[in-house]
């Protein structure tokens, strides 16, 4: 602006032309930097909050991003009136509901299960992060049973569609899931139909017999199906003092391995508290064969060896009495979306009942009664050809507990 154009007193102010279209501008930018960039900005990878979005042009505002559905951070925000659209790209993810992310998208939000903050809580991998860190898988389709000998799958049959999803990077530890026994204890119960995935277009996944998914039945909240004691989480097939990693006080030092002896009724109501719910059984195997990749394993075609580098398996490790590591020991072991210990360790309860495969299946969940409920990915003392994707697991009542067993949960995207 030529500031000798301005002249005093105010009642003979003269602007040039050019100079107050300059301000105008100016003026402008700084409304959208105020007015639009509150909000979050568009998602990416990461996915997206609940916040407005920001136009493109638009400044990131004042303040910073809000939190976006699901409790996912919204990306910062930058000056008021700068330019650009949204918030700040964060590794993984476009700035906004994507939130901070470092393998492609995780939530940055404290579940209930971490928010006490310690061991098994706050400190799980090398790296010693969140134990509840929970990662985007992007959806899509792929086979779920196919070989796969290095070279590429073949043998496809059973196609399935996934819609995008969170996966927890890590097992539930013993760390989190003694925040679950102490609120159970404490009196909390799941709500009848608590645990459905809600943010589908449907609002629930399709029951391949028809309808869909039902969530929890408020019947289940019996000591008979879930009853996280002491005496409960040691006992059971080689759920003894030995090989159950429960421990009745936090400081038995085994905070950090992975929960076994755990129910298929505990596993489900512990997610449900704990913010999310059981994968299905198609969302669990999409996200350890890399989704349309349809790998060897979920890490890719290296073998797994016997250093407990890519999996806990084949009681090669022996760091402990129970032969469990603590979770996210087999760095290597990544799949595609970067959840550890897609196989071994424990197998993972799923929502489904152990049943042949229904086609199609979009989004679907098997839902008719079985004598098994499903449970996935082998477990610490296992075979290298159950570390495959495509091995289904299953042999033990929902109600039973097995030292081999443990649980992970999924999450609205």
């Amino acid at each position: 602006m030529n500031l000798s154009s301005i002249r005093s007193p105010l009642s003979s102010v003269r602007v040039d032309t050019w100079a107050l279209a300059g301000l105008l501008v100016i003026l402008s930018a700084c409304t959208a930097g105020i007015g639009t960039g509150a909000g979050a900005g568009d998602a990416g990878t990461g996915g997206k909050g609940s916040g407005g979005r920001s136009g493109t042009g638009g400044g990131s505002g004042t303040g910073g991003g809000a939190v976006g559905s699901g409790g996912f951070m919204a990306g910062d925000a930058g000056a008021t009136g700068s330019s650009g659209a949204g918030g700040r790209t964060a590794n993984g993810g476009a700035g906004g509901g994507g939130g901070s992310s470092s393998d492609g998208g995780g939530t940055t939000t404290t579940a209930p299960s971490c928010a006490p903050g310690g061991p098994g809580m706050t400190d799980c991998g090398p790296e010693h992060d969140s134990c509840c860190s929970s990662l985007r898988v992007t959806g899509g389709t792929y086979f779920r049973t196919y070989q796969n000998n290095g070279t590429g799958p073949t043998g496809e049959r059973d196609p399935a569609t996934v819609s995008d999803y969170r996966l927890d990077k890590y097992l539930v530890t013993v760390g989190r899931y003694r925040q679950f026994a102490s609120a159970w204890t404490s009196g909390w119960r799941p709500p009848a139909g608590a645990g459905k995935h809600a943010y589908l277009k449907d609002g629930a996944l399709a029951a391949t017999a028809g309808g869909a998914e039902t969530g929890w039945d408020a019947s289940w909240n019996s000591a008979t199906n879930v009853n996280p004691t002491t005496a409960s989480l040691t006992r059971g097939s080689f759920c003894d003092s030995t090989h159950a990693t429960w421990t009745a006080s936090a400081t038995g030092g085994r905070e950090n391995l992975p929960i076994n002896c755990v129910n298929w009724y505990e596993a489900y109501a512990f997610c449900i508290w704990d913010g999310g719910f059981l994968p299905s059984e198609a969302e669990w195997e999409y996200a350890a064969a890399g989704g349309a990749e349809q790998r060897r394993y979920p890490w890719g075609t290296t073998a797994p060896g016997s250093t407990s580098q890519y999996a806990i398996y084949g009681s090669f490790y022996t760091g402990n009495a129970t032969g469990l590591a603590p979770v996210g020991t087999a760095t290597s072991g990544a799949g595609l979306w970067g959840q550890l210990d897609l196989a071994g360790e424990v197998w993972e309860w799923n929502l489904d009942w152990k049943q042949t495969y229904v086609n199609p299946c979009t989004d679907c969940v098997n839902l008719t009664p079985a004598m098994f409920r499903l449970v996935r990915g082998d477990n610490f003392g296992g075979s290298v050809a159950n570390l495959m994707p495509t091995v289904r697991g299953g042999d033990i009542a929902p109600e039973g507990r097995d030292s081999n067993f443990g649980v992970r949960c999924a999450r609205a995207p």
